[in-house]
């Protein structure tokens, strides 16, 4: 969910809430949604970002966005099951992981109106940005999600993230799958992509790469033993695979 432009280079959170420095780097959820994966083309669930948007415009996206501090609070009815969990909780990721998999969740349901989650009533005060998800009935499940990718934005980008991307079977979603009548306008041109024909889109170099990622695993039909971790810090970039075991070095 994007923020307001404020002063000395911070934006304001969502509903008014605390300013965000734009130059930090914030974790991120971002969810690659596949429909008919044992197919010979699966298809994946990516928008288009505005051209105005300071991060990736006009670029073809998977649906994902920032984790609000409120995704810190957000009880899951059922956790991300195990290696992920572990994978999750590596590398820095031991007090937000579960905020993480609520993020996604979260991100999922604004922009494109899709239910991950199963049956159930909150308690207590339920935060702004959670008010339209939990109206719909539904509290979030991560036990549908494995966490397939993570990435560091290179420096000198107008906005870092730490991103951890996830993929989900469309099937384990709620709510018709063509009707994105409910999701805010952050994305447009929603629609399922066959994986034969994505790279005609204008896509982020990170996506390729993911993709490509996701390509391999769906071909073989097994679940990888590590996931990829792209670091991009003020150093170098390296490709490891978590927990943190260098693959390659890149200048």
């Amino acid at each position: 969910m994007a923020g307001t432009p404020g002063n000395s280079g911070r934006v304001t959170g969502p509903h008014g809430g605390m300013p965000v420095d734009k130059a930090a780097i914030r974790d991120a959820a971002t969810v690659i949604a596949v429909r008919d994966g044992d197919s010979d083309d699966p298809r994946v669930l990516m928008g288009q970002r505005g051209a105005k948007a300071a991060f990736m415009p006009n670029k073809f996206v998977f649906p994902g966005g920032a984790m609000d501090h409120g995704d810190r609070h957000i009880p899951l009815a059922a956790d991300i099951p195990p290696p992920c969990r572990e994978r999750l909780q590596a590398d820095g990721g031991a007090e937000v992981w579960q905020a993480l998999c609520a993020a996604a969740t979260r991100e999922l349901w604004e922009e494109t109106g899709l239910i991950l989650g199963c049956p159930g009533t909150w308690s207590g005060e339920v935060p702004p940005d959670w008010q339209s998800f939990a109206a719909s009935g539904h509290v979030p499940d991560a036990s549908a999600l494995s966490f397939v990718f993570r990435a560091l934005t290179p420096p000198g980008r107008p906005r870092r993230f730490d991103a951890r991307f996830f993929q989900v079977a469309a099937e384990s979603l709620l709510g018709d799958l063509d009707d994105f009548s409910r999701a805010s306008d952050e994305l447009s041109h929603l629609q399922w992509i066959p994986l034969s024909q994505v790279r005609r889109f204008d896509l982020p170099f990170i996506t390729e790469v993911v993709l490509a990622e996701v390509a391999a695993n769906l071909r073989s039909g097994t679940r990888p033993e590590t996931t990829p971790y792209f670091r991009n810090d003020d150093e170098e970039s390296l490709f490891l695979q978590l927990h943190g075991r260098p693959m390659a070095g890149r200048d």
